[in-house]
């Protein structure tokens, strides 16, 4: 074996404290890497990944079924631009009720006796498909909010011959939303009566599809292929995935920061820590000099010691990695619909390769800074500061009403600023980053709760095509969305006389344009005595009569428009000026939704009227004893109360894990920085230490000596990070949401109080403590004669 590979195994062997903590670094590290990288892949185009791995409809058509044979509808698959079809399937709107007595929307339920095919393989995500009579399986999904625990329920089919009830067996995803549930054909016929379903939908993939026309181009070729009366409509894929996008529009951002903050803070702590590491032995570089060592083995040698430890240290945190991002990834997979597996191999790769080069380079600089000094200098630089640095300090620290191995220690770091200084950038950097996280994370709950506010929500059953009277003459209901209510007065005066009434929201649908902007847009009529704390502000001022109208930034940005100018909606050929009056965060329809008083539309529509109610309850109010109240005082009115559910979203429950992941890992990594630098120092400084156990120092004083030398760096380092992750979390998340389109609330941007703020800076004094707290324990065992005699 060669001298330098005795030197090599050396260090590693006898430097074990120095072993372990770069190899536990690297190792959470790479894991947090990992996972990061992993999360970064994973929201890179969520949507389109799982249209490709669903084989989704670019088309989604719906055909008279007394209008065109299922031969003919099969032959439309030979039409041009067809690359692939599946169909027909039986179809029909039906009312479900929940065990609880709650209607749903109106459902498009679909007959298909299997979930595969060539287009639109629906992924089964829990249970099983329906294979027999009396079985459903429900969409999940943003498009349909479904009750906790609904797998196993048994449901009432309300419109179907005898209301028969229906168990839910499974719950499935369709990429291209082609239906809101899924049973057998042969239990769809028996649901809607003799005559059978009165629909069928064709699914086609086309050979080109990437634009509006050559979508449009498709679907004449299909509508051509069939009986001029039997086609009814169709969806584009392209629709599909507008809507799907909007409603992940800011979530992704989120977890992409979550990435880039776990890759960042990956190379920044193995930096510090490797740099650290390598600086602390400069008088062992100086032994080896004045053993004959040449600068490019001594360079050679502590790279190499450096890597060893890495290396295993990579191996484990690319398995603890792949361990974590598993289970993050099938949540992520429930929300995109996507179906990613595992970890990529190149993700795996890129990630153990980076830390280690990054090892590498590291050392390779810090040694090469030290080989180029004079062995002498070497020796020097190793034991001893230099003459008169931080005598100021020890004079000052001298005057503190405390005893003297505290103030030795408090101004042991100015004696060493360079070494004071790679701890404070150790803590600082796990103290941004946990602050940052912590931040990122309640930002996210924040937005989350903007529109989680209400307690209750008051409809009317829904009347729809298998039975009952139509809907009122002049306003038919927009697909999915419930009918207006025919005396909303009455309903207004039942809910704010409701005892644990604290406000309510009345919210009325019509379709408007305004000037500069092409196309329809979503307009939310509200009335109520509370409608302002339903949306969050982020200038202008709520709306206080009509001709006034709240609208969120994009609409801002594609209208030219600012707070306080008018401009001119049109609603059924009637033109509405008004005057723009608040600036609101709002998400719905990619914030192009234009909110205003239900008086300003009444212009156009004087038999406008609310369709929905949303209520909140007075505090300490049970919501669902309320609503059932509420439900039994609105009956003669027709309409009915229902608890809403406040259950945190898989996405917020996601950031949540990943922040406390994260802020525990990059925590544990600061502390092992500091582990590390207090160990090599105090090593050093074991002769020091003798002296002083000589003059009389007690181990609980020298204990004392060796924490207080790292509290000045601790609060700093605290104080330091917790700034810089507050800068941090201000800056990314208004970044986010302007890459979107949005300006966000302050209510969104200010999530730190006094009190939180407080404990992320003292969190890096915890942190150094508990770094700091081995080796204090070392020093103080330490005897004098074996102090004294180490050199």
């Amino acid at each position: 074996m060669s001298a330098l590979a005795r030197v090599v195994r050396a260090g590693v062997g006898r430097r074990r404290v120095q072993t372990v903590v770069i190899g536990l670094v690297v190792m959470i590290a790479v894991t947090s890497a990992v996972l990061g990288g992993s999360l970064m892949v994973a929201s890179r185009g969520p949507f389109d990944r799982a249209f490709s791995q669903q084989q989704g409809a670019h088309l989604t058509a719906q055909f008279d079924a007394g209008a065109v044979t299922e031969a003919q509808l099969a032959a439309s698959a030979d039409a041009a631009g067809v690359a692939g079809s599946a169909g027909p399937f039986p179809n029909a709107e039906l009312n479900l009720t929940s065990p609880t007595g709650n209607p749903m929307p109106p459902l498009t339920v679909v007959g298909r006796a299997d979930p595969g095919g060539a287009v639109d393989r629906v992924e089964v995500v829990d249970g099983r498909w329906a294979t027999g009579p009396g079985e459903i399986v429900l969409a999940t999904g943003e498009h349909l909010r479904l009750p906790p625990k609904v797998l196993g329920q048994r449901w009432t089919v309300s419109d179907a011959p005898g209301s028969p009830a229906v168990t839910v067996v499974g719950l499935a995803r369709s990429a291209s939303q082609t239906a809101d549930a899924w049973t057998t054909p042969a239990q769809l016929a028996a649901w809607t009566g003799p005559d059978g379903p009165r629909a069928y939908q064709m699914l086609y993939r086309f050979t080109e599809a990437g634009t509006a026309a050559q979508v449009q181009a498709g679907r004449t070729a299909v509508q051509a292929s069939v009986p001029a009366a039997a086609f009814d409509s169709a969806v584009s894929w392209l629709d599909v995935r507008r809507e799907a996008t909007g409603e992940t529009v800011l979530l992704v951002p989120f977890l992409i920061a979550f990435g880039m903050l776990g890759v960042v803070m990956a190379v920044l702590i193995i930096g510090n820590v490797i740099a650290g590491a390598v600086s602390t032995a400069t008088r062992r570089i100086g032994i080896l000099k004045a053993l004959g060592f040449t600068p490019a083995q001594v360079v050679r040698a502590y790279v190499g010691q450096a890597l060893i430890p890495a290396t295993v240290g990579a191996a484990l945190g690319v398995v603890a990695g792949n361990l974590l991002t598993v289970p993050i990834l099938a949540q992520t997979d429930r929300i995109y619909g996507t179906d990613d597996n595992g970890v990529a191999l190149w993700v795996d790769a890129v990630v153990a390769g980076g830390a280690l080069t990054l090892v590498a380079v590291t050392a390779l600089a810090a040694a090469a800074r030290a080989g180029r000094l004079r062995s002498v200098d070497a020796l020097a630089v190793g034991r001893t500061p230099r003459p008169g640095r931080g005598r100021w300090a020890a004079r000052l620290t001298s005057r503190l009403p405390v005893s003297r191995p505290v103030t030795l220690g408090l101004a042991h770091p100015f004696a060493r600023p360079v070494r004071a200084v790679s701890v404070v950038a150790a803590i600082a950097f796990g103290a941004a980053a946990v602050t940052f996280a912590v931040g990122l994370g309640t930002s996210l709950n924040r937005i989350q709760e903007v529109e989680d506010i209400a307690d209750v929500q008051v409809g009317q059953p829904h009347r729809g095509p298998q039975g009952g009277p139509p809907p009122p003459p002049g306003q038919p209901p927009r697909p999915g969305q419930p009918e207006p209510f025919g005396d909303p007065a009455a309903i207004e005066r039942v809910i704010a006389g409701q005892p644990g009434t604290d406000g309510y929201l009345g919210m009325a649908r019509s379709e408007i344009t305004a000037a500069g902007i092409t196309g329809e847009l979503d307009a939310v009529a509200v009335t109520g005595s509370d409608a302002a704390r339903y949306y969050r502000m982020v200038s202008g001022s709520w709306l206080t009569g009509p001709a006034q109208i709240v609208v969120s930034t994009p609409f801002l940005t594609a209208a030219g428009k600012g707070v306080g100018d008018r401009i001119v909606l049109t609603d059924k050929g009637v033109d509405i000026p008004v005057t723009i009056v608040g600036e609101a965060f709002n998400i719905d329809d990619d914030g192009m939704q234009v909110v205003t008083d239900i008086a300003t539309l009444r212009a156009a529509e004087p038999e406008l009227a609310p369709s929905t109610y949303y209520v909140t309850v007075e505090p300490g109010t049970d919501a669902r004893a309320y609503a059932t109240a509420l439900t039994a005082a609105l009956e003669p009115l027709g309409a009915l109360a229902d608890g809403l559910s406040h259950e945190p979203d898989e996405m917020i429950i996601i950031i949540n894990a990943l922040t406390g992941l994260l802020s525990l890992l990059l925590m544990v990594v600061a502390g092992l920085g500091v582990l590390n630098t207090v160990v090599l120092e105090t090593r050093e400084r074991v002769h020091d230490l003798g002296v002083h156990k000589a003059l009389g120092m007690t181990p609980r004083q020298t204990t004392a000596m060796v924490i207080a030398s790292v509290v000045v760096t601790g609060l700093v380092g605290g104080v330091v990070g917790a700034a810089v992750g507050v800068l941090l979390q201000r800056t990314v998340i208004t970044e986010m949401a302007s890459s979107v389109g949005f300006r966000l609330p302050d209510a969104v941007l200010d999530v730190y109080g006094s009190v939180d703020l407080l404990l992320f800076g003292l969190g890096g004094l915890v942190v150094a403590v508990v770094g700091a707290l081995l080796p204090a324990g070392w020093a103080a065992k330490t005897r004098v004669a074996v102090a004294l005699r180490t050199e």
